[in-house]
């Protein structure tokens, strides 16, 4: 059959590797939910609370798995799972559904979900988006237990398969036997889906977001593909399966390779050395970054501590999962961010306005300066932190010189607080602020003088500065991290902090790209933090550089006209 031919495939690059195996074409019946006006109101809330317990239960079972199979981390998801089982919003909301409108308990608890993943979905933050999968999962766990359908167990695989689905939930990517996974193939999803985030962290191969690939393989096809490239063949010649066998013996010689850079520097071969740090949401992140050889963590996200719960984490709770960081990272640089949630994202026991743009809205270091009590307890539990490794508290979503001062006002009042209390805390822990709004970004020279370092977050700053909604698939080809605007206005704030003798890094998923990298390193970037599995690529890509050609040529890259000229000259120039 000829290479290109109907039996290819390409979609979204998500998790890199090769796979060659079977099909086994997973997919989840649709649940056919009719609405029923009822006349006993009570027995339906009481087949409701049944249908809780018995997903209780489940998931309970589901968690043990989890935790003895995948260790404490992917088991935590479990405990989420529970938490949106015992969130009363989502109890009151079915319960009056099914009081008010008289109907059955089926039709009311998809109402409900439907409504919360819609909330999820449109939020921003992938962690959030996560969330999304959580709920729907949870929810097709208690629809199905209220209809008496068989719930399928991929715990129990006795072939290796490569698993071809619409998408893979939560608990599918939690419970499944890993060892008999080669890799993902699913109908839907972005690089920031569940699935390819559990693929990345498995080291599982998947391409995601086929549009229709369950209907196109069929169970026990023969499939190669490569989750590098995003392409992947059914049934592929002999000669075709030769290649993918050569590409995979290669892979694994380069991921071998990889793994002797662990302990190494990142370092240019002209002799410039970089930081190249890991972000991460939990605690529990931190084991990968380690492995992965990291050098710091250049974005510990807080927001986790803050949901899925009824209340604000104690300033006690806050304080343990800081210090259990700082510790794992002994005096390894960490940067924690301070509370970065918003409108987009919902929390039950904050009443957030409903907006318009929530993006643009009522959010992170805006709502910790409204409300100073939350970040006081914020900023004293990193404060008592400090003493157990090299702390640099960071604030998000600065837009002004007067937000800044208004934040370390706060943490000055909170050092006092703690010295009035002879509580001890690091006298030389770095402050700095995230430069992810345009305006931070043209008055940097004015943001350094009241900060220690910059951190870039490319996510936003890119969708701000281009007025691009980076989810919206109509337009996200307009989502150019090579667009000229992009990469001077970076070289900008990265020119700000080196004239105040100071130093600028990038914690968007920009600086995990290996393609960006050498322009990266040209203009001047001191520290790259990114998802674990990118820390040894980036490193491998920097030590093959030399900073004083990659300076030349990021310099002549900044006067091209389109992104796809400033690609292809960054391509051109560090071929070797």
């Amino acid at each position: 059959m000829n290479k290109g031919g109907h039996n290819m495939f390409k979609a979204t690059a998500a998790s890199p590797g090769i796979a060659i195996g079977k099909a086994l074409v997973y997919i989840e019946e649709e649940l056919n939910i009719e609405k029923n006006i009822i006349d006993n109101i009570v027995e339906e809330k009481e087949k409701f609370h049944k249908a809780i317990e018995v997903t209780k239960h489940q998931l309970e079972d589901v968690r043990k798995e989890a935790l003895e199979k995948l260790g404490a981390d992917k088991a935590a998801i479990f405990e989420a799972h529970s938490m949106v089982l015992q969130d009363p919003e989502l109890i009151t909301q079915v319960e009056n559904k099914i009081t008010d409108d008289k109907i059955n308990a089926e039709s009311a608890t998809k109402d409900v979900i439907d409504g919360f993943i819609a909330i999820f979905e449109s939020m921003d933050d992938e962690y959030m988006k996560e969330r999304a999968a959580d709920i729907r999962d949870v929810g097709t766990r208690i629809l199905k237990n209220l209809m008496g359908i068989e719930i399928v167990n991929l715990a129990n695989l006795s072939d290796e398969v490569i698993l071809v689905a619409h998408d893979l939930t939560p608990s599918d990517t939690a419970t499944m036997n890993k060892d008999k996974v080669l890799g993902f193939i699913t109908n839907i999803g972005g690089r920031t889906s569940h699935t390819a985030i559990m693929a990345r962290s498995l080291e599982v191969p998947a391409i995601v977001g086929l549009h229709d690939i369950t209907s196109r393989i069929k169970n026990g096809d023969i499939i190669v593909f490569d989750g590098d490239e995003g392409i992947g063949y059914i049934n592929p010649s002999e000669e075709l399966l030769k290649e993918f066998q050569d590409k995979k013996k290669k892979f694994e010689e380069n991921k071998r390779q990889l793994s002797l850079l662990k302990e190494k520097p990142s370092i240019t071969l002209d002799g410039r050395r970089v930081e190249i740090a890991g972000n991460i949401g939990t605690p529990k992140d931190v084991d990968g970054v380690l492995e992965n050889g990291g050098e710091g963590i250049g974005l510990y996200r807080t927001e986790f501590l803050y949901m899925n719960r009824n209340n604000m984490p104690t300033e006690e709770e806050q304080f343990e999962a800081y210090k259990e960081v700082l510790e794992k990272m002994q005096d390894k640089p960490v940067i924690i961010r301070t509370l970065d949630i918003g409108g987009d994202k919902e929390l039950p026991y904050l009443d957030l306005p409903k907006e318009m743009n929530p993006f643009l809205g009522y959010r992170a270091i805006r709502i910790c300066l409204d409300q100073p009590e939350i970040f006081r307890v914020q900023l004293r539990a990193l404060l008592r932190a400090s003493v157990y490794g090299n702390l640099k508290i960071m604030y998000p979503m600065i837009s002004s010189v007067e937000e800044v001062r208004a934040a370390n006002k706060i943490l000055d009042e909170v050092k006092r607080e703690l010295e009035a209390e002879n509580i001890f805390y690091s006298k030389s822990f770095e402050v700095g602020i995230m430069i992810e709004i345009p305006a931070a970004a043209v008055i940097g020279d004015l943001l350094i003088k009241e900060v220690d370092f910059f951190s870039i977050g490319t996510n936003d700053l890119i969708q701000y500065t281009t007025a691009v909604d980076r989810m919206n698939e109509k337009i996200s080809y307009l989502y150019q991290p090579f667009h000229p605007a992009i990469l001077r206005m970076i070289k900008m704030v990265i020119d700000h902090a080196h004239n105040a003798g100071k130093w600028a890094g990038m914690c968007g998923e920009m600086a995990g790209d290996p393609k960006l990298a050498p322009v990266l390193l040209g203009l001047g970037l001191d520290e790259f933090s990114m998802s674990a599995g990118s820390i040894l690529p980036a490193r491998k890509v920097i030590s093959q550089l030399s900073y004083e050609d990659m300076k030349d040529m990021a310099t002549k890259a900044l006067n091209l006209s389109t992104a796809e000229e400033v690609k292809e000259f960054v391509d051109k120039s560090t071929r070797p």
